[in-house]
């Protein structure tokens, strides 16, 4: 029942020709499953209450002492919070260190102590950054570019509690992508900007070459986890149909020299949502030619 409710579905998407073979027919079913599949857990894991639509702030902090809360006499004043949290103190060499306030109710990792050591995203390890809490809300600490920031979330946030939903291209299989893989030894190096203005220096493994309608285009991921290729990129329809800085796309490593590029999966950044993010921006290596018309079309709802 569940396969005949899925063929029909692609039926209904035009994704099937109605006089498709059986056995087309229920390959392209297994791939409208498994994209939906895939939009379903991209907007649970989007509109969860530590989602990135519950950021409502990035403070960056100063050397020295940083008092925290929201009342107006704070260094870094809050959106949510009691009016005095506590004091965030900045080592000149980077190190962080936290004394609440008694009467915060704010608790680190979970813990109701009254100071504490905090240790920011890139230095955290397989335990991740500190994370401190209060009421709907919570901060853990950022490092980019060498600053390093309080990054501010709310289960109560507009963002996430006026959300208007995702919208997408028609699901189509031809934009699921069997591309050539070309690898680079020793990686290449690429320079990928980001909103802050910040330009970092990523590996690249190698890229990814294919063709479309008689052209050939070639995108170059980073590695930023061992199992998986990550790419942003950018294309024609972008600033006018999809989010302008970028889009994002996921792959699997390469098997037999062959890597699969499935743009019906590219989705925005955070920054599409909220001004509280760090995205990167497309290189110009990744900068299509292209009118890719599928994946995740820009926010409705975009800030």
């Amino acid at each position: 029942m569940l396969r005949s409710a899925v063929i029909a579905f692609a039926l209904s998407l035009g994704v099937v020709p109605v006089h498709a073979q059986t056995t087309h027919a229920a390959d392209t079913a297994d791939f409208v499953q498994q994209t939906q599949q895939w939009r379903d857990k991209r907007l649970a894991s989007l509109t969860a209450p530590n989602g990135w639509l519950s950021l409502i702030g990035l403070d960056w902090l100063k050397e020295g002492a940083n008092r925290v809360g929201s009342a107006a006499d704070n260094d870094i004043v809050l959106k949510a919070g009691p009016a005095h949290l506590g004091v965030v103190t900045q080592a000149k060499d980077g190190s962080l260190h936290i004394v609440l306030d008694p009467h915060s109710g704010a608790t680190v990792d979970g813990k109701p102590v009254h100071e504490a050591v905090l240790v920011d995203d890139a230095h955290a390890g397989d335990a991740g950054p500190t994370n401190v809490a209060f009421g709907s809300a919570s901060f853990l600490v950022i490092e980019r570019d060498g600053r390093k920031a309080l990054r501010v979330k709310d289960a109560h946030a507009e963002t996430r509690t006026h959300f208007v939903g995702l919208d997408y291209y028609p699901m189509d299989p031809s934009w699921r992508i069997v591309a050539d893989w070309v690898p680079f030894d020793p990686p290449h190096e690429l320079e990928i900007g980001s909103v802050l203005g910040t330009i970092n220096k990523e590996k690249v493994p190698g890229k990814a070459v294919f063709h479309r309608d008689g052209h050939t285009y070639e995108l170059m991921p980073i590695q930023e986890e061992p199992d998986s290729l990550f790419f942003v990129i950018a294309d024609r329809t972008s600033g006018r149909e999809t989010y302008g800085a970028a889009r994002f796309m996921y792959a699997d490593l390469p098997k037999d020299g062959k890597v699969v590029l499935d743009f019906n999966r590219a989705y925005n950044p955070p920054c599409a949502f909220t001004p509280y993010a760090t995205c990167p921006l497309a290189p110009p290596e990744n900068r299509m030619d292209l009118s890719v018309t599928a994946g995740e079309k820009k926010y409705r709802g975009g800030h």
